[in-house]
């Protein structure tokens, strides 16, 4: 029988009060070797729910999501490659000021992760690049309903090697520990120093 998981999911915003174009959610679910045919979504104002199978992992992905606000489901954007799926999430309330949190409760999930490749600080969005969509499909004015969608219709869905030029850069922030500051990189520094004294004198 398949394994039932929880799938790892990166996220990042933008915000705006006047720009329904800079305020939104970008959010990743890595599900590799997961085809089109395999996948289910489905994008409430709310909520969302993902399942997915992976038949070469024996692998079943599922995933549901609480926001802490409102989204716009029939403005969704999605990507899927052969190792995840990208989705940019429109903000249904027009703000200045970034979500606090993704999620609806504010209680820790260890599934979910900031997308330091796409974050950028609420005070220097306005100077960040502007993110390559090309890849990313419509939901084609499905409303809010994406039970049976078909992802294979969806562009990005029909070359999976869409990809897979941030493969490393996701793996690589699994377990992205902050830059030392202060004390902490004084104490690095002379530690090194130390070293580099003791094989000199050796």
């Amino acid at each position: 029988m398949a394994a039932t998981v929880t799938p790892e999911v990166l996220w990042a915003q933008r915000s705006s009060n006047v720009d329904v174009e800079k305020n939104f959610i970008y959010l990743t679910i890595n599900i590799p070797d997961v085809p089109p045919s395999n996948l289910k979504l489905d994008i409430k104002p709310t909520s969302l729910t993902f399942t997915g199978h992976s038949d070469s992992l024996k692998r079943t992905y599922h995933l549901e999501l609480e926001f802490y606000g409102e989204i716009d489901p029939s403005a969704t954007k999605i990507n899927h490659t052969s190792r995840d799926v990208e989705m940019k999430l429109f903000k249904k309330e027009l703000a200045e000021a970034y979500w606090p949190r993704l999620l609806k409760e504010s209680k820790k999930v260890h599934f979910l992760k900031t997308d330091f490749d796409k974050w950028v600080d609420e005070d220097e969005q306005n100077e960040a690049a502007e993110e390559d969509l090309s890849n990313f499909g419509g939901m084609g004015g499905a409303g809010g309903d994406f039970g049976g969608i078909d992802f294979s219709k969806l562009s990005g869905a029909g070359g999976l090697g869409g990809g897979e030029e941030s493969d490393e850069e996701h793996s690589s922030d699994d377990e992205d520990m902050p830059a030392l500051e202060g004390d902490e990189a004084e104490e690095a520094e002379e530690a090194g120093e130390k070293k580099d004294e003791s094989k000199a004198a050796a």
